[in-house]
């Protein structure tokens, strides 16, 4: 055999060799992440996207500001708050035992999280029994509260799970100190090593678990899925991260609990409460710093619960001139359900481009731009859209609704 023959059959061998390996779970996941990676710098260094775009106003353009300095107050509605029970003050430190540790997956941080914490009341399985069901596509990025929720309601019955929006530091010392875990949702700073583009902010949503706090050294123990076991973090330092997602927590209990959670939580175990307690908490924050971002889109988040879509765009767009976290709608879509509301669809166009650029694994980002083409007349591309959506998250319930509605096959 010639000499260039033999590198042929080597080259070859090799390929199919490559071929093979990636065909084993773990080095698939593994690569197939980092090819993402790649694939996703390498369109962003050829076409820079820039930072979150400002709103395409309505017409005519809605005031967001009463004056320079006092910023726009939406309605505030009353509501008959029923009494809480005066709980005592938590202790100064408590520590769960910590369950066994869980590295998250890539984009996994959220079933990684939730399977720590049902480890801890005897669940058996761990991170992918979760993530199968509800992000079979591993390059899917997000994962939301209500699809944890939603998988624990119907995976694990035996037990119960809530989550509620404006907490503080109190509330998650009381249900610690009480024997419950709590996961919250906030952001992290990526390691370079996962930059996605050129001047990339590196922030990113993330869950962790919480099992512990000491007064003593104003720190929470975390269980983090992506930087490691029992971590120290600075209360500033939480309550900071927490806030760009409306300062959630989650708990999971027996059925038997339920009279000891609801008194933990107080007024705040009924939802609607609970949100207008989140949303005078973000407006209290826009006054205190017409400046804080992250505030005005809280108060934007808490008025679409509500559905005051006009009023909650009014705040999203005050926010979006103040500058956002370049991967914020990744994770978070009040804005694109306000502008579909308000019928904003140039704007719920611009701002669903712009959130593709920056990830198009992201089924409910295609969801509502093809909702936004739909209005525009592109039926087609609509149809095209909800696919795709299909193809990041399989059964996505609203995906096929909407090519249900177009009389579309999936």
């Amino acid at each position: 055999m010639s000499k260039r023959n033999i590198i042929l059959a080597a080259g070859a061998g090799l390929l199919v060799f490559a071929v093979a390996l990636y065909q084993i779970p773990a080095i698939n996941s593994r690569l197939a992440w980092r090819f993402e990676v790649a694939r996703i710098y390498a369109k962003n260094v050829l076409h820079p996207v820039g930072n979150v775009p400002t709103a395409i106003p309505s017409t005519p353009k809605p005031t967001v500001v009463a004056s320079p300095t006092i910023p726009f107050t939406p309605e505030v509605i009353e509501t008959v708050i029923p009494p809480t029970p005066t709980l005592a003050p938590p202790p100064a430190q408590a520590h769960l035992n910590s369950p066994p540790y869980e590295k998250q997956a890539p984009n996994n941080c959220g079933p990684a999280a939730l399977s720590m914490m049902l480890h801890i009341f005897g669940w058996s399985g761990d991170q992918k029994t979760i993530s199968d069901v509800i992000k079979p596509v591993n390059g899917d990025r997000n994962v939301n509260p209500d699809e944890m929720a939603y998988w624990v309601r119907n995976n694990a019955g035996w037990l119960r799970i809530e989550y509620r929006v404006g907490g503080d530091l109190d509330t998650l010392k009381q249900l610690i100190a009480a024997a419950y875990p709590v996961i919250i949702e906030g952001t992290t700073s990526l390691n370079p090593d996962d930059t996605g583009w050129p001047d990339d902010d590196l922030l990113a949503a993330h869950y962790l678990l919480l099992t512990g706090y000491d007064d003593a050294t104003q720190t929470f123990t975390a269980q983090d899925p992506y930087k490691g076991p029992d971590k120290a973090v600075p209360y500033e330092q939480l309550e900071s991260e927490w806030k760009p997602f409306n300062y959630m927590y989650m708990i999971v209990y027996l059925p038997d609990q339920d009279q000891e959670i609801q008194t933990l939580l107080g007024s705040n175990w009924d939802a609607d409460i609970n949100r207008q307690h989140a949303l005078e908490l973000a407006q209290a924050a826009t006054v205190k710093d017409p400046n804080d971002a992250f505030a005005w889109f809280n108060v934007g988040s808490n008025l679409v619960y509500f559905e005051r879509y006009d009023e909650a765009n009014q705040a999203y767009d005050k926010a979006r001139e103040l500058d956002l976290p370049q991967r914020m709608f990744r994770y978070q879509f009040g804005p694109f359900i306000a502008n579909f509301q308000a019928n904003r669809t140039d704007d719920l166009l611009a701002l669903t481009d712009y959130a593709l650029e920056r990830t198009d694994m992201s089924e409910e980002t295609w969801l509502w731009h093809g909702w936004a083409l739909y209005r525009k007349g592109d039926a087609k591309g609509a149809v095209e859209n909800w696919r795709k959506a299909l193809s990041v998250h399989p059964g996505y319930e609203d995906a096929l609704y909407a090519l249900s509605f177009v009389g579309a096959t999936p």
